[in-house]
């Protein structure tokens, strides 16, 4: 998995009643967009993550750069 800052991130739960879990990339700590990240998850709280296989990037869109 890669991500940039300000991709999000969704944990995919393995229960069908719990909810899927989503942060927002803050920093990422391994190289070329690789684990671990820094993300502040949906209930405010920051950590460390490191993916899982039931984890999916949702790429936000790069400004453009100059004018």
């Amino acid at each position: 998995m890669k991500a940039r800052v300000g991709d999000r991130l969704q944990v995919h739960s393995h229960h069908t009643h719990q909810v899927v879990r989503e942060a927002v990339v803050l920093e990422v700590h391994g190289a070329d967009g690789e684990p671990p990240y820094l993300v502040r998850w949906n209930d405010g709280h920051e950590s460390i993550f490191l993916p899982g296989e039931d984890t999916a990037v949702r790429h936000v869109a790069t400004p453009p750069t100059g004018s």
